[in-house]
């Protein structure tokens, strides 16, 4: 069964008296384990589209089938709760607390879950361990290079042990061999079973997932599956060797 499943998905939003198409009919299925990237110029209706995916919006009109039930007309609270169980999101810009350590900035989406502190502790430093960081729990973002805090959030992401990975532009503040290493993580938690979805404007990034799903004017332009390029293995541990 499908983990994702849009069908003839529309968005429309209301600006004054202008009437704005953000998706025209999107039908788009997602296996899971699957790593996808979406691409498509500004206005094209990725952003859109992966806030409905990420249920930080509904569809104006068709349905949305995530583990095979329709979130399409739930609640925000139920959203919500979804959001919290089945989804990690990665951002640009990190979106990380400066004074706040690299284990607590993990630790965050926890905090209201009920976990005693001790639990919180090992959840978020195994998920800075899968992200190449068990060293560096105690590091602030400051401390860190940029790829760092990104792998950072990266852990935040992972620290719900969700179902879904949504990236936002993971390597848009990247220099390309930081991105490369970012692009290695994603590889490998999408081997462990975990959905990748990723937005992205760069070709050489895209290249990376499996599935490249372009999108303009609110439609799907080209859907394509094939071979992605390989992050070499040493990338990261090379990179961790460098770390003063």
């Amino acid at each position: 069964m499908d983990l994702i499943r849009l069908e003839d998905v529309t968005k429309r939003y209301a600006m004054g008296s202008v009437e704005v198409h953000a998706l025209r009919g999107v039908s788009l299925s997602v296996a899971p384990g699957e790593f996808t990237a979406v691409m498509g110029a500004s206005g094209s209706g990725k952003s859109t589209l992966m806030n409905i995916l990420g249920c930080l919006d509904r569809p104006t009109t068709g349905r949305y089938l995530l583990e095979g039930n329709d979130v399409s007309r739930l609640s925000s609270d139920a959203l919500a709760e979804i959001r919290n169980r089945t989804m990690g999101f990665v951002f640009q810009n990190f979106n990380l607390l400066s004074r706040t350590s690299a284990l607590e900035n993990v630790e965050l989406p926890l905090l209201y879950g009920g976990l005693r502190s001790a639990e919180r502790h090992a959840r978020a430093a195994e998920a800075l361990a899968r992200v190449g960081l068990a060293d560096r729990l105690d590091h602030h973002p400051n401390q860190m290079s940029g790829g760092q805090q990104q792998r950072v959030a990266i852990a935040r992401a992972l620290v719900q042990r969700p179902r879904v990975i949504l990236a936002d532009e993971p390597t848009g503040n990247l220099d390309s061999r930081t991105s490369v290493e970012v692009m290695a993580i994603f590889q490998e938690l999408g081997r462990t079973g975990i959905t990748i979805l990723l937005v992205t404007h760069e070709l050489d990034i895209a290249e990376y997932a499996s599935r490249v799903v372009v999108m303009r004017d609110g439609r799907v332009l080209s859907d394509e599956r094939r071979s992605p390029r390989v992050a070499p293995a040493g990338e990261l541990a090379q990179a961790e060797e460098a770390i003063p």
